[in-house]
């Protein structure tokens, strides 16, 4: 073994990967309901590895840490700038007073606690599962006048703070949301959830839809029974059925296959290739006439792309309003907004940077595609020159500071990384043929790049984790557990009273507002539906921001 443990000390890449390895492996653990996951598993792999006192050096923990904050910009930038809206602004402001709540109680308990500013950190980073603290308050210290020695303890402090707050900060985020949220909104949440749905599913009967996602399209052959619907034209036989959308997109006459229009008028005799939701198949659609067998009519080339909302004229826009005026040929399978699936019913609202899984013929996707923004890129190539500026750009803007009250307010490289992640997502969304970054590379970026930075993190703290856990004493559960609950407390009573706002989107606001991805899946299995992702996008991208701007305020507030 210590023929082992000198390799590792000596070749450090081995032990990186290896620390990588065994954090996947420990993440795949789960207790209960809870699941460790990669990051954190990273974390405690980190931390087991660093008992052997191996050195890396700091500046490879900064080069994963700035491709995860990139990537986390990118990913929520257009989201994050229509949160500036004026129709966005409830959801901005209960984000901002959680978030600020967050930083006070942490702040004020870490200082009658006695603790020091690493485990401050580590408290508010872990009590609202926000890892980006970890490196924004790291850089913070880093600048502190304090001894070399001194410095490596404040930061050693504040992963193994994480890690004790994390666990605490994340479940009982999941169960308090969840479970407490619509007690204390006074709320049946499945009758309330049932109640928005139906508010968004109005006026379905006065005009076509794009569909919901959990049905999926099948195409039939129907042959039209002489003097059944003679006479009408294919868009007035798409708008026959109510409650859903059907396509006709062929017909066979005579033996002759002919590719349909909207003013296309059918006859007796016609069979026609109809496109709808299976359910609707089944219930709505036998009125058409006999169902045939015609492999030939039903072998459509249909293409199935990402169509990525960018166009002023569309974000805003309804799916009612979308369906009537360009979904003609058009099956929406899927609507995602920052990397959540959103139902969709006729008053759901686009926004930009929203993607539209759909399926059609090519010349009708080539139309929608180009009215609504962009198709996707097949490349897998990423532009790494846009990248690459992004981070020196926002690695610049970082490096500038301004002090107010006698507190250093300053981005830090990392902060600034991630704000200039956000303009370039948001530029990409704008102007789509610069900026690629395909949907592998972003997961490199993302998940690879802050699992990484803390398996390194937990590898320098490794060798002080112990004392460490002395220091900060049994207090830190209790503490962390006032610093996961209070601020959504006051949030929730201020979006009922304040805000008024709907008590579904209200919750999952919540759980956006303390970049809670397992609580907001915890909220829509109460609600058995999804809509609570409507209230969690916005404040999901809006509460990254904030979140890691904390980092360097806390450092500054404990170090006055």
């Amino acid at each position: 073994m210590s023929a082992l443990f000198d390799i590792l000390r000596t070749y450090k890449e081995i032990a990186i990967f290896l620390t990588i390895a065994l954090g996947f492996l420990i993440g795949r653990l789960q207790i209960g309901s809870f699941k460790v996951g990669p990051v954190l598993g990273c974390l405690f792999a980190g931390m087991l590895i660093g008992q052997l006192d191996i050195h890396i050096p700091a500046i490879v923990k900064t080069i994963f840490f700035d491709l995860f904050l990139f990537a986390t910009g990118y990913k929520v930038g257009p989201q994050f700038f229509y949160g500036l809206k004026k129709d966005a602004l409830p959801q901005l402001l209960l984000t901002v007073v959680v978030c600020t709540t967050c930083l006070i109680i942490a702040y004020a308990l870490s200082k009658l606690s006695g603790y020091d500013t690493g485990t401050a950190a580590g408290l508010l980073a872990g009590a609202f599962s926000e890892s980006t603290v970890i490196g924004t308050a790291s850089d913070a210290i880093q600048r502190l006048s304090l001894s070399e020695e001194e410095k490596a303890r404040l930061i050693n402090n504040i992963p193994v703070t994480y890690a004790i707050t994390f666990i605490i900060g994340t479940i009982t985020n999941v169960w308090f949301v969840s479970t407490i949220g619509p007690k204390l909104l006074g709320i049946n949440l499945p009758l309330e959830s049932k109640k928005l749905e139906k508010e968004m599913k109005k006026g379905t009967e006065e005009s076509p839809e794009l569909d919901s996602a959990y049905r999926e399209w099948v195409w039939r052959a129907f042959r039209l029974s002489p003097g059944n619907l003679e006479g009408l034209t294919v868009l007035q036989i798409e708008s026959l059925v109510p409650d859903a959308r059907i396509l006709v997109k062929r017909i066979r006459r005579k033996g002759l296959i002919v590719e349909t229009l909207p003013e296309t008028v059918v006859a007796g005799g016609d069979i026609l290739a109809v496109a709808a939701r299976y359910h609707v198949m089944l219930q709505g659609l036998p009125f058409i006439g006999d169902e045939v067998h015609d492999k030939e009519l039903l072998d459509i080339p249909l293409k199935e792309v990402k169509v990525t909302i960018a166009s002023k004229d569309i974000a805003g826009k309804t799916l009612r309003d979308l369906a009537r005026n360009h979904g003609s040929g058009i099956m929406l399978n899927k609507l995602m907004r920052s990397g959540q699936e959103l139902p969709f019913e006729p008053a759901t609202v686009l926004n930009f940077g929203d993607v539209l899984s759909i399926s059609g013929s090519e010349a009708d996707i080539a139309r929608v595609a180009k009215k609504f923004g962009f198709a996707e890129k097949t490349s897998n190539a990423t532009d790494l020159i846009f990248v690459g500026t992004g981070i020196v750009l926002g690695s610049l803007i970082g490096l500038l500071s301004v002090t107010i009250g006698g507190i250093e307010i300053t981005l830090s490289t990392s902060g600034g990384t991630l704000l200039m992640g956000l303009v370039f997502g948001w530029l990409h969304a704008r102007v789509p043929k610069i900026g690629h970054v395909p949907e592998p590379a972003l997961w490199i970026f993302d998940t690879l790049g802050l699992a990484t930075f803390l398996a390194l993190i937990g590898i320098a703290a490794g060798p002080t984790i112990v004392v460490g856990l002395k220091h900060t004493g049994w207090n830190i559960l209790w503490t962390a557990l006032a610093v996961a609950i209070l601020p959504h407390v006051i949030g929730l009573l201020f979006g009922k009273y304040v805000l008024k706002m709907n008590p579904v989107i209200l919750l999952g606001a919540e759980t956006g507002a303390g970049t809670s991805t397992p609580a907001l899946k915890a909220v829509q299995e109460k609600a058995q539906s999804k809509i609570p992702v409507l209230g969690y996008t916005i404040p999901y991208a809006v509460g990254n921001i904030i979140l890691a701007a904390w980092g360097p305020v806390i450092v500054s507030l404990m170090t006055r």
